[in-house]
């Protein structure tokens, strides 16, 4: 069964992956499942492999965060929507968490960047 206090982890999981000392860091590859999948705001798709690459080398500072939501989909399953929000645009975000083997691990990300 899924508490509040599972939600809250993902929830901070999530955040987690947006610390830049998390992103650039070995940290990062703890809270993704082997078989991650993103499909990124830049309609790029990305694996577990591909991502943590991606993240080692980002240096953007984090975005704004607004509007975390975090919702039991099923056993041991989590949603995680949200929206960051940085100069140049705004994105909408959403992650499936799955507990395995009593951790959470992300195995699903979407964004979708908001026109304008």
């Amino acid at each position: 069964m899924v508490a509040d206090d599972d939600i809250a982890a993902c929830v901070a999981g999530e955040m987690r992956l947006l610390d830049a000392a998390v992103r650039r860091g070995a940290g990062a590859a703890s809270l993704f499942d082997d078989g991650f999948r993103e499909f990124g705001s830049s309609g790029r798709v990305w694996d577990r492999a591909s991502i943590l690459v991606a993240l080692a080398e980002d240096a953007s500072d984090p975005p704004a965060v607004e509007d975390v939501v975090g919702a039991v989909l099923g056993l041991d399953v989590v949603l995680v929507t949200y929206r960051t929000v940085r100069p140049e645009r705004s994105t909408l975000r959403s992650s499936i968490w799955r507990r395995r083997d009593g951790r959470w691990l992300l195995v699903f990300h979407q964004g979708t960047v908001v026109p304008p």
